[in-house]
Formats: C-alpha cells, sequence, structure tokens
C-alpha cells in the first residue's frame, strides 16, 4: 500500500494518513522510515516541488496501532495544532478488541500512570505517585463478535503514554494481541487491535469544523459492522 493509498484528508495546510500497524511517525532507534518522512517524499515527487518540504508530526500513535494520525503541511499549522491538542480541543475516538467484558457496559475510568522508561510502558499507581499524571477516558460496549470478542469505543480526555493499553488492561480487560499488557496471545501480523478510528477539530486555518474517520475492514467484518 503506498502513501497515496493511506490518504483519508488533504489541504493546504494538513494531511491524514490511515497508519498501518508497524509503521512509525517518527524515527526511533530501529531506524526504520517514518511516516514523516514518507509523506515528504510523496509530495516532493507528487507536487515536483524542487526545494524541502515540511511534514510536522501533530501526534502520536504507537507502533502496532492502527488508524488516523495528522500531520502538519506547513509549520503555521503544526504551531497552532500543537496548541490545540494542549488545550485538548482535539477529540480523539479509538475502537478497542478485547476478550473480556467490562464489568459495566459503559463507564468513566479515572487513573493516576507512571511511565516505566525501562520497559516502555505504563502502569497504574495511587495517586501522589512521583510522577504520576491522571489520565481519563469514557468507554462504551458497541459490540460482540461471534468469537466472544467485545467492541469497545473509547474517547480520549488525556493523551498519556499507552493509556488506552494500561487503562482497559487494569480494569481486566486486555486489548487482543497486546502482550506487554497482559493479552494471552499475539496477532499473527504483531498488530494490536486498537484502531485509532476518528479525530475532530477545528481547522487551524479554516476553523471549520473538521472530522476525519478511518476504515478498519478487518474490525468492521469481525464485528459485522461494513455498513455502519
Amino acid at each position: 500500500m503506498t502513501i497515496a493509498d493511506q490518504i483519508l484528508y488533504e489541504d493546504n495546510h494538513l494531511l491524514a494518513l490511515n497508519k498501518l500497524p508497524g509503521q512509525i511517525a517518527q524515527g526511533d532507534k530501529t531506524g526504520d522510515t517514518p511516516l514523516a518522512d514518507l509523506v515528504k517524499a510523496y509530495i516532493k515527487e507528487r507536487d515536483a516541488k524542487p526545494g524541502n518540504v515540511f511534514c510536522g508530526v501533530i501526534h502520536r500513535l504507537d507502533r502496532p496501532v492502527s488508524g488516523v494520525i495528522l500531520f502538519a503541511k506547513t509549520s503555521k499549522a503544526l504551531s497552532r495544532m500543537t496548541q490545540l491538542v494542549k488545550d485538548r480541543d482535539f477529540s480523539k475516538r479509538y475502537w478497542a478488541v478485547v476478550k473480556n467484558a467490562p464489568a459495566e457496559p459503559v463507564g468513566t475510568l479515572e487513573d493516576w500512570l507512571v511511565k516505566d522508561e525501562v520497559h516502555n510502558k505504563s502502569r497504574v499507581v495511587s495517586e501522589g505517585t512521583r510522577g504520576a499524571k491522571l489520565a481519563s477516558l469514557d468507554y462504551r460496549v458497541v459490540g460482540v463478535s461471534d468469537g466472544g470478542y467485545h467492541l469497545l469505543e473509547v474517547d480520549l480526555h488525556t493523551g498519556r503514554h499507552h493509556q488506552i493499553r494500561c487503562q482497559l488492561a487494569h480494569m481486566g480487560c486486555p486489548i487482543k494481541g497486546d502482550l506487554k499488557y497482559g493479552a494471552p496471545r499475539s496477532n499473527p501480523d504483531g498488530s494490536i487491535s486498537l484502531h485509532a478510528r476518528m479525530l475532530s477539530f477545528s481547522h487551524p486555518v479554516t476553523h471549520s469544523q473538521i472530522t476525519i474517520t478511518a476504515p478498519c475492514p478487518d474490525i468492521e467484518r469481525m464485528f459485522n459492522m461494513t455498513n455502519k
């Protein structure tokens, strides 16, 4: 699949992709080519740009996660979008597939999280723990598959490291394929069944309300949601 195939939205200021599991937003210690560089190369070739192409990373998705990811095509757009994210005027909705049903079909999770730098994961701790940050999300069960898996729709209120993965695991519902947070087995492709379904925000230049939705055929088929 090419970058062109992954584009969900584009204008003069922003570009959104449907990220594949395994792709990374920015460079890391693996040395694999990040999406930001692939976007730059794509725009440079497509538009026959003679100079450098700008591509700013507005937010990140974990490597094994799929779904909508947004980049800025200008420094002005990056600055304004970064502020929107800080001000929490940037809504993010996810789909998460879990085997265990939550105790309640609808709920709010609020936990204090600490990032474990050594093992690159987060853990729930008591309030007042040094370095702990409050993590908050809403969830609701929106589907049950023939295989007994449950589809949760998750709305984030904060953007902590591995927040959804950690909080769902803490309530006894690790995400399918997420060995790091307690899933019993991995997915064949190394992904986890967490998908960034939708972004909603005020456009940094036009100020119109933008909503971008990323399809996920695997989950849609699993829960018979193709037409929803």
